[in-house]
C-alpha cells in the first residue's frame, strides 16, 4: 500500500511523463513545418496574444487573416509545456498553402525557444496544421519570459 506522499509522487511522475510525450510530439510537428519548405504565399497574418507560463503555459489572443483580398478576424488560444513568466507576443507574417478559408481554422503545432525581458525579445516562429497550412511569423515579445518546450494552438474565426 502506498503512502500519500508516494501516491503524489507517482501521479506527478505520470503527469510529467505525459507532458514530455506531448511536448515531443508537438516539437516534431513544429520542426517538420520548418523542414518542409512551404510552396506558395496565399495570405498574410497578424495577431497579438498574452502568454502566461509556470512549467505549463497558456495563451490567448486575437488576430486577422488577409486571404483573397478580404480580412477575417480570428481568436487564438493554446496550451503548452515549458517556460516561466508573463509576456505579450505580437506576430506578423505569411500564410502558405491555404487553398480554402475553412483550412485555416484548427490546431497548429509549434516548437519554441526564446526569451523576453521588458521590450526586448523576438524571433521567428513556424506553425503548421494537418490541412497543409503553414504560418511563417516574425515575432516580438514584451514582458518577462523564459520559454522552451512545445505548444499546440487553436485558431478559430471570430463571429
Amino acid at each position: 500500500m502506498q503512502t500519500g506522499i508516494q501516491e503524489s509522487i507517482s501521479r506527478a511522475a505520470v503527469w510529467f511523463g505525459g507532458m514530455v510525450c506531448a511536448a515531443s510530439l508537438l516539437a516534431m510537428a513544429g520542426t517538420s513545418a520548418q523542414a518542409a519548405q512551404p510552396h506558395r504565399v496565399t495570405g498574410k497574418i497578424y495577431f497579438q496574444q498574452v502568454q502566461i507560463a509556470y512549467i505549463g503555459s497558456g495563451a490567448a489572443g486575437k488576430g486577422r487573416l488577409t486571404f483573397r483580398a478580404r480580412t477575417y478576424p480570428f481568436t487564438i488560444a493554446g496550451l503548452g509545456v515549458g517556460g516561466i513568466g508573463l509576456s505579450k507576443l505580437t506576430a506578423t507574417g505569411n500564410v502558405y498553402d491555404l487553398n480554402s478559408l475553412p483550412d485555416f481554422e484548427g490546431v497548429y503545432g509549434q516548437a519554441r525557444l526564446g526569451w523576453a525581458v521588458a521590450n526586448k525579445g523576438g524571433g521567428n516562429l513556424w506553425l503548421s496544421n494537418n490541412k497543409g497550412v503553414t504560418l511563417k511569423l516574425k515575432t516580438k515579445r514584451q514582458g518577462l519570459m523564459l520559454a522552451g518546450g512545445a505548444d499546440g494552438v487553436k485558431i478559430s474565426f471570430s463571429h
